[in-house]
């Protein structure tokens, strides 16, 4: 009787433990919603272009991007640099270039981080020190926090919230920073996105 309810048994019991194997092995997957997209850097006013036309020093230099986005260097006046990547920049001063010099290379590499304005991320309300900051890559909740100095006293941190603009319409996520920066909970760690804008309310009490 035993061997026959054994020989029954064993089927069920392989695909069980099938069944937990391929879970162990089965990777983790973040939330969709966690999802962070690549972002390459683009130029904004106030950063800092350093710009190395090669074999030709004399027309080489780094220069401010004015309030306006746009850029003057030797033989180039007034072009646009907000809003484009290092690298499309470069090749749209060498179309400058090219009409003074044969087949100008040129390497755009920008100092002074600032960003263009609808990537930067905002923080507005209780924080130790409200600012705009350029976004990073892989910046969190956490990164924000610690470079606007916390939050104040009067801060009720589990009612902050982020303003989140999603296919042209904005998004009120609700987030928990007195969790995250008294308890410690890292789920309340979020990843930002470019233009972002964390609002900190005052406590009523």
């Amino acid at each position: 009787m035993k061997s026959s309810w054994t020989r029954r048994a064993a089927p069920l019991l392989l695909l069980a433990l099938g069944a937990c194997s391929s879970l162990r092995q089965a990777p983790l997957e973040a939330p969709a919603a966690a999802a962070v997209p690549a972002s390459e850097y683009r130029i904004g006013p106030g950063d800092n272009i350093n710009i190395m036309v090669w074999h030709n020093p004399e027309v080489s230099m780094t220069v401010p991007v004015r309030p306006d986005g746009m850029i003057t260097t030797p033989l180039v006046e007034d072009l646009e640099a907000s809003g484009k990547t290092s690298t499309q920049l470069a090749r749209d001063i060498e179309k400058k270039l090219a009409k003074y010099l044969q087949e100008p290379m040129v390497t755009v590499i920008v100092t002074g981080f600032v960003g263009i304005y609808s990537e930067q991320i905002r923080v507005i309300g209780q924080a130790a020190r409200p600012q705009a900051l350029p976004y990073r890559r892989d910046m969190s909740l956490m990164d924000v926090l610690i470079a606007v100095g916390g939050v104040t006293e009067f801060a009720a941190g589990n009612r902050a919230s982020i303003i989140r603009t999603i296919d042209g319409k904005p998004h009120k996520l609700a987030v928990r920073l007195s969790d995250l920066i008294r308890e410690g909970d890292i789920s309340a760690n979020l990843p930002m996105r470019p233009g972002d804008v964390l609002v900190i309310p005052e406590s009523f009490f």
